[in-house]
């Protein structure tokens, strides 16, 4: 199956929601490149940036597990075939 690389940006609002995120990119291990977390205090928030190389559909999925989660946005940038 082919794969993409995809950055996946998520902003999560509620300090609580932290280990839902690790729990659902623990799930998909096997596509992660690497991964940036910054606490931004002064706002309450945390920025987390996610590097895959994975399948259309499982970053899609991926995606979508987190930005459901309360408090929480995900986005996702693909990279050019």
């Amino acid at each position: 199956m082919d794969t993409r690389v995809a950055i996946l940006a998520i902003i999560a609002h509620d300090n609580g929601s932290a280990q839902e995120i690790n729990a659902i990119l623990h799930e998909h291990a096997e596509y992660i490149i690497g991964r940036m977390g910054l606490p931004y205090r002064e706002r309450g928030m945390n920025i987390i940036s996610v590097a895959v190389d994975a399948p259309q559909n499982v970053i899609n999925s991926l995606a979508g597990k987190i930005g459901r989660l309360e408090g929480v946005t995900a986005k996702t940038l693909y990279s050019p075939q």
